[in-house]
């Protein structure tokens, strides 16, 4: 159930490894959205930037740094598999953070000594200025991740759908509006599960995964399963730069902000630069228009390039964050029914560690 990265991602894997999958979502009706957003409020993948944050996490042990770093090993492989001669599916590297305090400046330090290995590396203050000096902050110094990047979203809907047809998967295009058990008997032969669609009926199954958020959670609840999730609110500005004013030097493929994402996406029919800004900061579903001033002077930080630039595209989307657990929720909530969802700003990047585990779980109980 839910045909974002994470639930088309699980089906997709179920099904490489020879499972009979049915993946149930009402977006399936209609083909993955490509290039310009559909609407002004969207959820899960497809308002999503595909940020992948993964080797600039601070932690370094506990299960959201297995996660991440186990995703970051995956991605390549899903990248390769997924892509191919016609549509080619590439991560987008590398990832720079910029330090917001002189504080975090020098904990960025510390991880780029532990994790050289693995491609971090500290740019300094002088570095920043004299290599870079059309990027906002900076005064601290900021964090290099060779690895870390993005995905395009779409791009990635787009491929999953595909290798989905080839494998067979049954696409549904409903809603699921109940889960029942099976009542327990004796001489029952059916499957233990049943699942009951919007307008066509019934559905039996062995295993159940749920992958949907905030749409998930009455059904749950009437199974006797709390799982509380609360909506965050996210905002994108799609920009266009002025000319001559847009940046010269070499941008990376994301470069993060005062907990904002500034990703660059070429240049329009008319040659001038685009660029989205990006955060998921607000709770509630309702977006604030402070925060929305907010995002785009970069918490007061924007440069004057970036103050000159008009806005072609606005759009909101919906993230699903755990109340008082940590996300995401992997688990299995008793034999069959299985919890892969409140991924909260990760749904993208943890894909495929949250697939793999997926498999197993469910491997393990065959």
């Amino acid at each position: 159930m839910g045909a974002g990265a994470v639930g088309a991602g699980c089906a997709w894997r179920l099904a490489k490894a020879g499972h009979s999958v049915t993946l149930i979502d009402p977006s399936l009706g209609s083909p993955p959205p490509s290039g310009e957003r559909s609407g002004p409020l969207d959820s899960g993948t497809v308002a999503s930037l595909g940020i992948l944050m993964g080797l600039v996490f601070r932690r370094s042990s506990g299960r959201a740094w297995r996660l991440r770093r186990r995703s970051m090993e995956l991605w390549p492989q899903w990248a390769e598999e997924l892509g191919d001669q016609e549509q080619p599916l590439q991560l987008q590297t590398p990832l720079v953070q910029v330090a917001a305090t002189a504080e975090e400046g020098l904990r960025m330090q510390a991880l780029a000594e532990e994790r050289e290995s693995s491609g971090l590396r500290f740019l300094s203050q002088e570095h920043l200025q004299r290599q870079h000096p059309d990027w906002p902050g900076g005064e601290h110094g900021a964090l290099h991740s060779a690895q870390d990047g993005r995905i395009d979203p779409l791009a990635l809907l787009k491929a999953l759908r595909k290798q989905l047809t080839r494998l067979d998967v049954t696409l549904i295009s409903e809603a699921v509006t109940r889960i029942r058990r099976a009542q327990p008997s004796p001489a029952l032969i059916g499957k233990p599960w049943t699942l009951e669609l919007h307008s066509s009926g019934l559905l039996e199954t062995d295993q159940v995964v749920i992958c949907s958020a905030l749409a998930a959670q009455p059904l749950l609840t009437e199974l006797g399963h709390q799982r509380a999730m609360e909506p965050v609110l996210g905002q994108v500005l799609d920009l266009e730069l002025a000319e001559p004013s847009a940046p010269c030097s070499p941008w990376p493929a994301v470069l993060v902000c005062q907990g904002i994402n500034l990703v660059r996406q070429g240049a329009s029919a008319n040659g001038r630069q685009r660029l989205w800004l990006g955060a998921t900061l607000e709770p509630g579903t309702q977006a604030d228009p402070q925060a929305l001033n907010q995002l785009l002077s970069l918490q007061g930080q924007a440069p004057a390039w970036l103050q000159r630039a008009t806005v072609v595209q606005h759009w909101q989307g919906l993230r699903a964050r755990p109340i008082d657990r940590p996300a995401p929720l992997l688990e299995v909530l008793e034999p069959g029914l299985i919890l892969a969802s409140g991924h909260y700003r990760n749904g993208v990047l943890l894909a495929p560690a949250t697939a793999e585990w997926v498999c197993e779980q469910i491997t393990t109980r065959r």
